[in-house]
């Protein structure tokens, strides 16, 4: 069989031509010009992205018969060899399979030997994050001071996983994932030198589902040539990937803008008459929601955009930043709850009409206040646009005019008092005045939102409720309850007591018991915001619009949804 895959083929064999990862490059190439060799190092990445390349093009750069060098001459013995697996003084262990400490062992047992045949002896130890405690304990010692000779190169897909003892004695180099555009470019390269018919268009899908792995890249067009009897052709390639086709999705995001919900609930059903993937076809629609949000910043790389350029520019021109982030999210959901429906198309119908039915806040109209009246106080609502649903409702039948308007239940953003109000009640707390009389009448939260101390102290304040205080000419003793033991540490009650000495005037005694509290600066700030809330709801229920909306569209109120102005 003469046959070679292109992943080995045209594995790199020199820094030269290796692919997206220069910032590595660069580093050895001035390590190994200047001879500053270190004697471990640590390779992460995601599958595919070149560790092991790195290590082996290392290793023919440390035993070249022509010299250490950033460019070896690949043509001696020694890198023959090691281009070939062959190399005596070269060893890959597979860390998966050989994980236990008696494999270490006699790992480092043979390091201490001179070289056979090179000048160093390379150990490449893959997915080295596999190996047990005991194995990483025993190479400890000989990592941090190997023999002159030996060099180690660790590469590991998760380094999380390898201890910090480990970490501390290797030089780290992060490769990076490759970018689609990248990937597609060196693609082009490899099939113009094997004489292989491509369409430019085919390639960037490739790079997109290698997901930054150039090996992946490589077998996937080696599995495209195959099914394309020998070319890279795009409707292969998009057959065989899965892909959804572009037009599709334009379609869907030129009816969405049209906010015609018939449109695109056809487009649903032709996609399941071809049986196109919903799934990557929301994926699709959640990326073009992204680069029209980047077209909008002005950001977009064109040769990466997923879609037409004017069909991102037009969704870009529609939608407000805000609505294409309301997009991205109900996309990225949908996506994540389109398993669990019963039917995939009837949960892709969904999701599109949950894409015309949800606008965000800042993209909706205020309805029109009506006069207020003087026995109540009115409020502005910002709500979904219903005038055009008002006027189809006093022209047509209503069984009609609610099937070409669907009423939606009111989504209310905040009560605005458009008339003056009587502020809400204010906590304990923030009401205290600046400053303090320097003798203690009691009264414990005022006292206490007034001390200049945060983090634990300012929590102790906050959740201690005052028992008792007794005062002299000499000294003021107080006793509080805290409701949690750390409160009630040496410590930290000798600091707030400097505190509280330094605030009053005069030395303070203060002694605190365990137990449960009610009357607190944190209970009386959450009584004041509840007032809050309850005053905004009865805002809300009482306005005269959002009764309209109640009664003529079977609307209801969130409450969840009201905020006071303040939150």
């Amino acid at each position: 069989m003469t046959h070679q895959v292109l992943a080995r083929k045209w594995r790199p064999r020199d820094f030269e031509s290796l692919v997206g990862q220069e910032h590595v490059v660069r580093a050895l190439t001035h390590a190994l010009d200047h001879q500053r060799l270190h004697h471990a190092y640590l390779l992460t990445g995601t599958r595919g992205v070149g560790k092991t390349t790195i290590a082996r093009i290392l290793a023919k750069a440390v035993n070249c018969e022509k010299g250490v060098s950033a460019k070896p001459c690949g043509q001696c013995s020694a890198c023959v060899a090691i281009d070939q697996g062959r190399f005596v003084d070269y060893l890959e262990l597979d860390a998966a399979s050989n994980r236990g400490v008696d494999d270490m062992t006699q790992v480092l047992e043979n390091a201490v030997y001179s070289p056979t045949q090179g000048r160093y002896k390379v150990y490449v130890i893959d997915e080295v994050h596999m190996l047990t405690n005991h194995a990483f304990n025993a190479m400890l010692k000989t990592l941090e001071e190997p023999p002159g000779h030996a060099l180690f190169i660790l590469a590991t897909t998760d380094p999380q996983k390898v201890p910090v003892t480990v970490l501390s004695r290797c030089l780290q180099f992060n490769l990076k994932n490759m970018p689609p555009a990248r990937i597609a470019g060196h693609l082009e390269h490899i099939l113009g030198l094997e004489g292989i018919a491509f369409d430019g268009s085919a390639l960037p899908m490739i790079g997109q589902a290698a997901a930054g792995s150039m090996r992946d890249a490589l077998s996937i067009t080696d599995q495209a040539i195959a099914y394309g009897a020998g070319e890279v052709r795009e409707a292969s390639v998009r057959e065989m990937l899965g892909v959804v086709d572009q037009r599709i999705v334009e379609r869907l995001v030129t009816q969405l803008i049209a906010e015609d919900a018939a449109g695109l609930m056809q487009v649903a059903d032709e996609m399941l008459a071809l049986n196109v993937s919903f799934e990557r076809a929301l994926a699709e629609l959640a990326r073009a929601f992204q680069q029209a949000a980047l077209a909008q910043a002005g950001v977009l790389n064109d040769e990466a955009a997923a879609l037409n350029l004017q069909t991102l520019q037009a969704l870009a021109d529609h939608c407000s930043a805000t609505r294409l982030q309301v997009y991205y999210q109900i996309a990225l959901h949908g996506l994540r709850d389109l398993p669990l429906a019963f039917d995939a198309h009837g949960g892709m119908c969904m999701i599109l009409l949950r894409l015309l039915a949800f606008k965000p806040m800042g993209s909706t109209v205020p309805l029109t206040a009506s006069a207020p009246s003087s026995a109540q106080p009115q409020a502005r609502v910002t709500t979904n646009p219903v005038a055009s649903a008002r006027a189809a409702l006093s022209s047509a039948p209503r069984a009609a005019t609610l099937r070409a308007t669907p009423a939606m239940p009111v989504q209310v953003a905040t009560v605005e008092p458009s008339a003056p109000t009587p502020a809400p009640a204010r906590s304990i707390a923030a009401a205290v005045q600046p400053s303090v009389a320097r003798v203690f009448d009691g009264r414990w939260t005022e006292l206490a939102s007034t001390l200049p101390l945060s983090g634990m102290l300012g929590q102790f304040l906050r959740q201690s409720e005052y028992l008792k205080h007794e005062e002299d000419d000499g000294l003021v003793a107080i006793s509080l309850r805290v409701p949690v033991r750390q409160f009630s540490e040496a410590a930290m009650v000798s600091k707030v007591q400097e505190s509280l000495a330094a605030k009053l005037g005069k030395p303070v005694k203060l002694s605190v018991e365990l137990g449960a509290v009610q009357a607190t600066v944190q209970a009386a700030d959450e009584a004041a915001r509840q007032a809050r809330f309850s005053q905004a709801r009865a805002g809300i229920e009482s306005d005269p619009n959002v009764q309209s909306l109640l009664s003529e569209f079977d609307a209801r109120i969130v409450p969840e949804s009201v905020r006071p102005l303040d939150e």
